[in-house]
């Protein structure tokens, strides 16, 4: 009979036990919602540590992670409480972030193969044909326009038609722009001549209209050879003699946004235009980049954000769930 009590009671404690263990109480989040919100908010401290310019102060920091808790419909306590919570259920806690950790590589590598694939259509001239020479007039980043942006590529023949003189322009207005807008918005012309191409790129961060200009022609410094009739030893001397004229093959325009969070939806282009400068439909802007403020080099090839650390198991980010982070580490190790 007592053996019965002691494997009774034994019984009770253990489920007992469990049942706390198990317990979430209702200002915790539930695990699928939780690794949710961890996934953002690692994308969110990896975009706050990739652009220190646009997060340059403690309140654009907390400013981008609070839009994070609102697309959750959460708060910053209710993150501290279940992060909290989580922690203190060490195996638990290492498998969701095992979970999260997974989606996280599986989005770098998606957007770093849709990179590819963009830098590849400005290298790539059978990969540039496969683009339509249709410009949208309007371009709205919604919640219902699922795409990241347009792209499009004009022939020579499209050139002659669309630009009638030697100076064009690519604007757009930008309108809704977050008042802390990281640098995930870009703008960029690929300028094809015959012996060159230009890279012309702007990033949007604010509203108000972006223009890149551009150069139907452009002179090319041919170098030719000349005696040197003051030399006594008759030397051969090299000029530069700036008279061939280069002429624009091709363009090929991208406007792309990398929005990983999902929060910067709201944004819109309109009176998106390219052509001559002096058209009547062209307003022209002050704020510009042209072909003489660039060394005709090509661009870097875009970058996407580092979400995970090569060197390190955990999300690149230190902010916001590292201490948390370094604590969970720190119980394992004890375990």
């Amino acid at each position: 009979m007592r053996n019965s009590f002691t494997t009774y009671l034994s019984g009770t404690i253990v489920f007992i036990l469990l049942f706390s263990y198990c317990s979430r109480p209702n200002e915790v989040l539930g695990r699928k919602n939780m690794e949710r919100l961890m996934y953002d908010v690692y994308v969110a401290e990896a975009l706050i540590d990739n652009d220190y310019t646009s997060f340059s102060t403690p309140e654009r920091k907390e400013a981008l992670i609070n839009e994070v808790f609102k697309k959750h419909k959460t708060s910053q306590a209710q993150w501290d409480t279940s992060l909290s919570w989580y922690s203190d259920r060490i195996d638990l806690y290492l498998k969701m972030n095992d979970s999260v950790r997974a989606r996280l590589k599986r989005t770098q590598a998606d957007y770093d193969r849709l990179l590819s694939a963009e830098n590849a259509i400005l290298q790539s001239v059978s990969d540039r044909s496969k683009l339509s020479a249709d410009i949208p007039k309007h371009y709205s980043f919604s919640e219902v326009n699922p795409k990241n942006g347009f792209r499009f590529k004009l022939d020579s023949t499209q050139i002659a038609d669309r630009i009638s003189d030697s100076l064009f322009v690519f604007s757009f207005d930008a309108i809704a722009v977050p008042p802390v807008m990281p640098n995930i918005l870009t703008a960029s012309l690929a300028l094809e001549y015959k012996d060159s191409t230009i890279y012309l790129t702007d990033t949007i961060k604010g509203n108000r209209t972006y223009t890149l200009k551009g150069q139907k022609y452009i002179p090319v410094d041919t170098i030719f050879i000349k005696p040197n009739r003051n030399d006594s030893t008759s030397a051969l001397t090299a000029q530069i003699d700036s008279i061939v004229i280069d002429t624009l093959r091709s363009i090929v325009g991208f406007v792309h946004i990398q929005d990983m969070l999902g929060i910067y939806r709201g944004i819109h282009l309109n009176r998106i235009f390219l052509g001559s400068e002096n058209d009547s439909t062209y307003v022209q802007s002050s704020d510009s980049i042209s072909i003489a403020e660039t060394d005709k080099a090509p661009s870097p090839k875009p970058e996407t954000l580092k979400l995970i650390d090569d060197d390190a198991d955990t999300p690149a980010s230190d902010k916001p769930g590292r201490s948390v982070r370094k604590k969970v580490a720190e119980q394992a190790a004890t375990q």
